[in-house]
């Protein structure tokens, strides 16, 4: 198995804002996602950014634990062991502070890391890990876009 592709979003002003919109664009796509977020709160507000973002459209989304989640193109999960069995998706979200166990299984993660430092250094520790692991990686600065 080929190592993963790794795309880093950084100096992101709103983290959930990218990774409702990269949500929305894979399901458009029609590229399944899987988006692991450990921390239940931020888990939270990205379900619920989901329903209403982008406006007047939905993007269908279920927790990994859900029945449903064989059939559904975006999957949030707390951590990848949580997924079915047997469930083949190319592309991951990472929404966690930390590299998530058993991403060597994706064709491509996606990677967003806000403005402040608490969020900067950990995404630092994880671009070297990714580096390391022999990933490509590819970096794409939001801060510098018009708003």
């Amino acid at each position: 198995m080929a190592t993963p592709r790794v795309d880093f979003y950084h100096n992101v002003p709103d983290r959930l804002l990218v990774a409702v919109k990269l949500a929305h664009k894979s399901f458009a796509s029609r590229q399944p996602l899987v988006v692991v977020a450990p921390d239940e709160r931020i888990a939270q507000a990205f379900d619920r950014q989901l329903w209403s973002l982008p406006a007047l459209s939905f993007t269908p989304h279920c927790r990994a634990d859900s029945p449903l989640a064989g059939e559904t193109p975006v999957l949030i999960a707390r951590h990848l062991d949580e997924l079915p069995p047997g469930l083949g998706t190319p592309l991951l979200l990472n929404l966690g502070a930390a590299v998530p166990e058993g991403y060597e299984r994706f064709e491509r993660i996606l990677e967003i890391i806000g403005q402040d430092e608490a969020e900067r250094l950990p995404g630092r520790e994880r671009v070297g890990h990714y580096k390391q692991a022999g990933c490509a990686v590819s970096f794409h600065d939001l801060g510098q876009r018009a708003h």
